[in-house]
């Protein structure tokens, strides 16, 4: 049925094996320093990051997108890990679409689903990975999410415009999980169209064709300062898993 059976809101038959691809290709400008490698509780950021996907029953193979100064640091640090699941690490491009591109291009033909996570959301947890993947299973395109806490306002010119009603607003995270297929042909369409975007979910949403949402979690942040670092490393002693 693909993209048009989508736009007329029907459901496709469930989609199984599922790749995931980890995007480690950022310069960590704001971190100071390459973060995936970092230690969080004496263990690599990307370990981390690796270890929840291996975990995950419905995540067949994983290819890392990493720069080509760190494909060989990274391969060994797959490799002391003995991550059996971790099929291929290649080189990135210049952006994160580009990257997640690549990756695309090298998942296995017979992978119906790719769940694109970022290497520097680490304490993602199997429970959000294996909802997404069961939406996504159903209708094509998923992503997990959380309300926004606070007041979101639009300025121009650091002049308020207007207050966005807080009800309606989400803060999406990853892994967000797509048809192969789907999300191939929506990247290269938006790279083709040299549009921007901040994430995966925007190219398919481009389309016309909607991301449903899972819940996510409000400890599955993002690291992009040091600061981060510090709030991960709280919520890793909570868990007990320092």
């Amino acid at each position: 049925m693909g993209i048009l059976g989508r736009l007329f809101g029907y459901k496709k038959k469930e989609l199984e094996s599922c790749t995931a691809i980890v995007a480690a290709s950022g310069h960590s400008t704001r971190m100071g320093e390459d973060k995936v490698l970092l230690p969080l509780g004496e263990i690599p950021v990307l370990l981390r990051t690796l270890w929840v996907l291996e975990s995950s029953p419905s995540i067949s193979e994983i290819i890392v997108v990493t720069r080509e100064d760190l494909l060989v640091t990274v391969g060994q640090l797959c490799r002391d890990a003995g991550l059996a699941k971790t099929s291929k690490i290649i080189v990135g491009g210049k952006t994160r679409m580009e990257s997640v591109l690549a990756g695309l291009r090298e998942v296995n033909p017979k992978s119906e689903l790719v769940a694109v996570h970022d290497a520097a959301r680490p304490l993602a947890t199997v429970e959000i990975i294996e909802e997404t993947i069961s939406m996504a299973r159903e209708w094509g395109a998923a992503a997990p999410a959380v309300p926004v806490k606070d007041t979101i306002k639009r300025a121009v010119n650091g002049v308020v415009e207007n207050t966005l009603n807080r009800s309606e607003l989400f803060a999406v995270q990853t892994p967000q999980v797509f048809e192969h297929g789907l999300i191939l042909g929506a990247l290269e369409k938006a790279a083709a169209d040299r549009v921007e975007l901040t994430d995966d979910c925007s190219a398919v949403e481009l389309l016309g064709i909607p991301v449903h949402l899972t819940q996510g979690s409000y400890e599955n942040i993002k690291l992009t300062t040091p600061e981060d670092l510090a709030t991960a490393e709280a919520i890793l002693g909570r868990r007990g898993e320092l």
